[in-house]
């Protein structure tokens, strides 16, 4: 499938209104079955790993993923599945917590612009500067206006990245209130699990609408042509994690990456 295609079915079109409450959390219908999606995401993963050693390589342009999501999607599970055979040199993973104080000195994407991908590089952002559109909103941690303003600001900060050959692609992992429950539940029943249970997770679902609301509002405003928004189901995991790695493969497919040709000439070299 073309990368048009899956932007079809799962894109935020510029511009849609938005009701994530229609969206069918349990539905699988891009692959036939679960066999055919791990099937997939093997080879997508290792075709991944191809496509990264060329746009490393070749030094040109890079890959830029944000993935948000509310607890318990499953972003950690989803970036271990995708890039799990990629090549760490020219990969790098980020995750955005509760700003420092020399962070709230500076403006909201002072942090974030530091971690933006080199050339060659693909760079994950484990949550991003959606934070201070998300959080922010829902806790009130910023007048309105400002929070307003935001939005904007990102749209441009996305434009400048993208206009020096960073490709953009966001994913909102979508997952249920209801496997939301359960996934936070088993966090506290099996012992292996219980490093991840933080207890305000808990203060935090009682938001869950907010969030939501929130949620529509960011993709609403901030998908755009050179950075658009996906939304991937995520209540199964297999399903969730075999659609990024055909997004990331299929995005990558679209930037070509070359290999760069030789600055010498390799006729009748030979190694002794």
């Amino acid at each position: 499938m073309s990368l048009k295609k899956f932007d079809k079915i799962f894109a935020v079109e510029p511009g849609t209104k938005l009701d994530l409450s229609q969206n069918d959390l349990r539905d699988t219908s891009y692959f036939e079955c679960r066999d055919e999606a791990e099937k997939s995401l093997r080879d997508d993963a290792d075709a991944i790993d191809d496509l990264q050693d060329r746009l490393f390589a070749e030094s040109r342009q890079s890959l830029l993923l944000v993935l948000q999501a509310t607890d318990a999607a499953g972003k950690d599970g989803t970036i271990r599945k995708v890039f799990g055979p990629v090549d760490p040199l020219g990969l790098r993973a980020y995750s955005f917590k509760r700003p420092t104080p020399e962070e709230l000195s500076h403006d909201f994407l002072w942090r974030v612009h530091k971690k933006a991908p080199a050339k060659g590089e693909i760079a994950i952002f484990n949550r991003s500067h959606y934070e201070d559109v998300l959080v922010v909103r829902v806790h009130g941690l910023a007048d309105d206006e400002v929070i307003d303003a935001r939005y904007d600001q990102i749209n441009s900060f996305e434009q400048l990245l993208s206009a020096n050959d960073t490709r953009i692609i966001k994913v909102f992992l979508q997952v249920s209130k209801e496997e939301q429950r359960e996934r936070l539940q088993e966090r506290v029943d099996i012992p292996r699990k219980r490093w991840k249970f933080n207890p305000g997770d808990l203060e935090e679902r009682k938001h869950w609408d907010r969030y939501v609301q929130a949620f529509e509002i960011a993709l609403e405003r901030c998908s755009t042509a050179w950075a658009p928004w996906y939304v991937i189901p995520a209540d199964r995991n297999w399903y969730r994690n075999a659609l990024v790695a055909r997004l990331v493969r299929l995005t990558l497919e679209d930037m070509d990456p070359k290999y760069p040709k030789p600055d010498f000439d390799p006729t009748g070299i030979k190694v002794e």
